[in-house]
């Protein structure tokens, strides 16, 4: 049954390639009915808009570049003013170094909000290499499945689409150590510079999605959830 309180701070997901935070992140939005916000979302959306925003980030792509910090809190700022995000929201993706999360701070304080919780899932290297190597993605949907963990009922195909699924080239075993080491150089640092706010929730990746999801609401419930008859008076805002 989806909880309808309140958040009284945003939430974040931190951890490595693999570590399901995807997929626990649109979980857990889902169940706490906030959005999840996304920056390939974001991207997406403000290209389909045609936003100035858009047009930046669509040509520094094209160039084969990174976009930079302005463009990617600039999206954020924007997209958290949206009603939708009233009652709290949920960041996949972003920060993704200690430069972003400090950009992030003087936003959130900006618009009003707390600081974030961070939940770091923390999951063995052996088992983020066998969750890697085996993710499919259905090309029309985009929903994943794993030949180890969560096989689909017909083999290469999708339960919805009936459509083939493929493997990322990023999710190939050499590819993915080095995303693991990029990861342990550049965003492993963020689990520190939130354990120092007390704003890091560790909790353990291991296990099947729906009983970690339902370990993560229960762990989430005294941090980040308004009391329902108190709570904050401005749907999670501070004045």
């Amino acid at each position: 049954m989806p909880v309808t309180r309140k958040l009284a701070r945003p939430l974040l997901f931190l951890g490595p390639p693999g570590a399901g935070k995807g997929t626990q992140a649109r979980a857990v939005a889902e169940r706490l009915q906030v959005p999840q916000i996304s920056t390939g979302d974001m991207f997406r959306d403000h290209a389909s808009r045609g936003t100035e925003l858009g047009r930046q980030a669509k040509a520094v792509m094209e160039r084969g570049e990174l976009v930079s910090d302005d463009i990617v809190v600039g999206m954020v700022a924007e997209r958290i003013r949206r009603p939708d995000c009233g009652d709290g929201f949920l960041l996949d993706g972003f920060p993704r170094t200690q430069a972003q999360a400090e950009r992030l701070e003087a936003l959130l304080v900006e618009a009003g909000w707390a600081g974030p919780l961070a939940v770091d899932l923390q999951v063995s290297y052996t088992d983020l290499i066998r969750r890697l190597t085996g993710r499919r993605t259905c090309a029309v949907c985009g929903e994943i499945y794993n030949i180890h963990y969560r096989p689909p009922k017909q083999e290469g195909r999708c339960d919805r689409e009936g459509s083939e699924l493929v493997q990322r080239a990023d999710d190939r075993e050499e590819v993915i150590r080095e995303r693991l080491n990029a990861y342990e150089q550049q965003t492993r640092p963020l689990v520190e510079f939130y354990r120092q706010r007390d704003a890091l929730l560790a909790v353990p990746g291991e296990g099947e999605p729906a009983a970690l999801t339902q370990r993560l609401l229960a762990a989430l419930e005294p941090r980040v959830l308004a009391p329902p008859a108190a709570g904050l008076a401005s749907m999670g805002k501070q004045a």
